[in-house]
């Protein structure tokens, strides 16, 4: 620290050892230094500019630099100009080590602070640059060159050389290995020389220090080859391995666990990647593409079949077709279509030679691999098929289609199933499940819920319903079929079904209905239809038809295709009848046929025989259809005035009725007036004359009575006393046995009372003796078990001796006496009982024996 300057007094300065001031000299502007110790009396021409400040102390393995020393000469004293102002080396620098304190003197600046000095550990080097010429020991170093200062050492610092930076050893683990890369051209820790830019590995366990003009680039971690893993390489450039194979640039290999264990890759592989074993079991076999030869070059466009079991690497540039595939294991209803590639000698089954584009078929039950030769085109399965199952199957090499019924089938080797394709309304029809007979009236088109998809290459079966029609066409034999239910029908691969379209709705609209079968009936239809009377009157009309069709004979098929003969029999039925009815009401008036309406309608339709009457049935010989009944559901006045007319005819029917019925109500009324009423005068006479004969009866039992109430008063008080005098015996009688039952009742429960509670005391008393009896039981068992116990843990000779050990005692005291026999009492009567006593006890015998 500074010396304290003197209050007071800025021209005396106290410098304590180890300290100094700058002093200026302004008449010659030189700066001198003044050490302490010393006091400093400052002159008017002279100025302190600087301290006092402590002087420098490098402490030992420290340093410092100054910026611009002093110069000195050989023998070290301070060089001085001719000003007396010390002479300093401006621009350099001066590395000051471990010495005594020193001060600064004008013009040197402290550039770097006391530092310790560098150690270098082991492993560690500093790489230098000299920044000027410089000789290092025995060497010469030239600006700009670069070496490295190894530990384990101190580091001492030198101003023509920088330290640019440490480096610090990599450790090499086993498996491991440096990728070292050469900045510029110098030679490694083997002597090798390196160019640069130019790379190797460093594969030696421990730990390595890059040199001077080495980087180390990356860490290179050695890949663990197992049975199971192969590394697949590929060479950047030419070069020789480390198996002393000479590789060329692009080449590709694999390395596998019997070359080596483990495998770093040299600065001139790189590893595509890691590539593991395939292993075939004895039910598979393999297809390897473009295989490698003995001499690993590939065969391009060959194929190479390998079977199971079998355990093997793909080589560069090979690849599995279709992979690992699965032995064709065939059962009795297996079977595979095979085309041959190439010529080739077939000994699977039979010795026989194949061209290419051969097809032929293998039937199980076996095992096959197909040779390279050969491509599986497709695999069968036998079909089995019901009764009234089928599938269309189609040759293809003529191109004919037929249908197989009713048998197991496998297809054969120039056979394909062939899809039927129907017409997307038969489609649509068949998709929807609908009974042609119970759904008739649901003309929606919609599947239900859950119908599946239909195969197009099985048979196309439809089940006509009873009493009703099919109508298949054959296209290629140009002829039709009909078949009546109830019957399955199959189509053939030439046949179609004959969708029927009819008319529906009311009034009646065509292509309404879609249907494949044709109903028979009995069935009915209704139609709505517009007629006019000869006065002009126009109604609307709703008439239900019954219809069905007549066959004679269902086997001829000419006399059943006349049912399929009109495409629309709804149609024309309806407008026939309907130009029927119109033409036969356009000559009635509108009165005659409000009255006659069923009559003329009838007579219109069916017609009327030779005799004048109506017939029983409407005949269509076209398709042999039958009306046998017309319905009137329904007449409407179209016309609004004739609507208002019969409205009004109506009205007044019913008030012409109504009065009608009003008049006989009312006479009817009258009439049973006067006769209720003459009823009602007859019971008043009736009603008098009974009250008569009951007022005359009344006045006899009043006489009756005043007589018996003038001679039985006395009777009745006498009988009266008597009768009550009876009653009080009886009630005390019955009072006295009454009293008698309640003691006996008393005395019974009094008694029932005592012998219970004696009863519940015996029981109490009985159960408390038990209880005492078991518990006194329980104490004796523990006691005994206690006693039992104790005697077993003290054991029987320690009982022994417990009992012995008085007598015994005695004995003892009485020979350590002398005494031969004794007894002791309480004192109380002294008995001398010696003699009595060595009866008891025995002689004892003598001490020395």
């Amino acid at each position: 620290m500074a010396g304290r300057r003197p209050e007071g007094d800025s021209n005396i300065f106290r410098i304590a050892p180890y300290q100094y001031i700058h002093v200026l000299d302004q008449n010659t502007n030189v700066t001198r230094i003044e050490l302490g110790p010393m006091t400093f009396i400052r002159q008017d021409n002279e100025k302190v500019i600087l301290g006092p400040e402590k002087m420098i102390t490098v402490p030992p393995r420290h340093y410092c630099v100054v910026e611009n020393p002093v110069a000195r000469d050989a023998d070290g004293a301070i060089i001085l100009e001719a000003s007396k102002q010390v002479k300093l080396r401006h621009a350099e620098s001066e590395i000051r080590l471990s010495q005594d304190p020193f001060p600064l003197f004008p013009g040197e600046v402290l550039k770097k602070a006391v530092t310790a000095l560098t150690i270098i550990p082991a492993d560690t080097a500093l790489r230098l640059q000299a920044s000027l010429d410089v000789k290092d020991g025995e060497v010469q170093r030239r600006a700009g060159d670069e070496w490295l200062f190894e530990g384990p050492g101190t580091y001492i610092p030198r101003v023509e050389v920088e330290v640019v930076e440490t480096i610090r050893a990599t450790i090499i683990r086993p498996n491991q290995a440096l990728r070292v890369r050469a900045r510029k051209e110098t030679r490694d820790r083997d002597g090798n020389v390196r160019v640069t830019g130019e790379e190797w590995l460093v594969q030696k366990v421990g730990a390595y220090l890059p040199g001077v003009y080495e980087e180390v680039t990356d860490i290179v971690n050695a890949y663990v080859l197992t049975e199971k893993k192969a590394l697949h390489m590929r060479a950047t450039r030419t070069f020789r391995d480390i198996f002393e194979k000479q590789r060329k640039t692009g080449e590709e290999w694999l390395i596998t666990f019997g070359d080596a264990e483990t495998h770093i890759p040299s600065v001139y592989e790189e590893v595509v990647g890691v590539v593991s074993i395939t292993t075939l079991n004895n039910r598979q076999y393999a297809v390897i593409l473009n295989p490698v030869d003995a001499e690993g070059k590939p065969q391009l466009g060959r194929r190479k079949l390998i079977k199971g079991h079998a355990s093997f690497f793909l080589m560069p540039g090979e690849q599995l077709e279709k992979g690992i595939q699965d032995v064709y294991c065939l059962g009795e209803d297996d079977g595979l279509i095979l085309r041959a590639q190439e010529a080739f000698e077939d000994r699977f089954q039979s010795k026989e030679t194949r061209k290419p584009g051969d097809r032929w078929m293998i039937r199980g039950p076996t095992e096959y691999v197909p040779p390279v030769e050969v491509e599986v085109v497709a695999t069968r399965k036998a079909i089995p098929l019901d009764d009234n199952e089928g599938i269309y199957v189609r040759d293809i090499r003529t191109g004919k289609v037929r249908a197989v019924l009713g048998e197991t089938y496998m297809l054969k080797e120039n056979e394909e199933l062939w899809e039927k394709d129907l017409p997307p309304n038969v489609e649509a029809l068949l998709a929807s499940a609908k009974d042609p007979l119970a759904d008739r009236s649901d003309r929606g088109g919609a599947a239900r819920p859950g119908t599946k998809a239909r195969d197009k290459t099985r048979i196309v079966s439809f089940r006509v319903p009873h009493n009703a029609a099919m109508q298949i066409y054959d296209y290629k034999e140009k002829k039709a079929r009909v078949a009546f239910g109830p019957d399955l029908v199959m189509l053939g691969p030439d046949e179609q079904f004959t969708q029927l379209s009819l008319s529906g709705g009311k009034p009646k609209r065509p292509n309404e209905i879609k249907s494949l079968v044709l109903l028979l009936g009995p069935d009915f239809c209704t139609d709505i239809i517009t007629i006019e009377t000869a006065d002009h009157a126009r109604l609307q009309l709703q008439l239900s038809y019954n219809w069905h069709f007549k066959v004679a004979d269902p086997a001829n098929q000419a006399e059943a295709a006349k049912l399929f003969s009109v495409p629309d029999f709804v149609g024309d039925l309806c407008k026939a009848v309907a130009s029927r009815v119109r033409g036969a009401v356009a000559s009635v008036q509108f009165d005659d046929f409000h009255k006659n309406s069923a009559r003329i309608i009838r007579q219109s339709v069916f017609g009327v025989d030779e005799k004048g009457k109506v017939r029983d049935s409407f005949h269509f010989p076209a398709n042999n259809l039958f009306i046998t009944s017309i319905d009137i559901q329904s007449a409407e006045p179209v016309d609004q005035r004739t609507r208002d007319a019969l409205q009004k005819s109506v009205q007044l029917a019913i008030e012409i009725t109504t009065n009608s019925q009003e008049a006989t109500a009312r006479h009817d009324a009258e009439r049973l007036e006067q006769e209720a009423k003459g009823r009602l005068e007859r019971q008043q006479i009736q009603d008098q004359a009974a009250a008569e004969e009951a007022r005359r009866h009344l006045l006899e039992l009043q006489a009756q009575s005043a007589a018996v109430e003038s001679t039985g008063q006395a009777k009745a008080e006498a009988q009266s006393r008597a009768e009550a005098a009876r009653i009080e015996g009886e009630a005390a009688v019955e009072q006295a046995r009454l009293k008698a039952q309640a003691l006996k009742i008393e005395a019974e429960s009094e008694l029932e009372r005592l012998g219970a509670a004696r009863e519940a005391e015996i029981r109490y008393v009985t159960q408390q003796n038990e209880l005492e009896i078991a518990k006194s039981r329980e104490v004796m068992g523990i006691e005994v078990k206690k006693f039992q116990d104790m005697v077993g843990a003290i054991g029987a000779d320690t009982l022994r001796s417990i009992a012995t050990s008085g007598p015994e005692m005695q004995v003892k005291m009485l020979q350590a006496l002398g005494l031969k026999s004794t007894i002791i009492t309480d004192g109380n009567s002294p008995i001398n009982l010696f003699n009595t006593a060595q009866g008891l006890i025995g002689a004892l015998p003598a001490p020395n024996s």
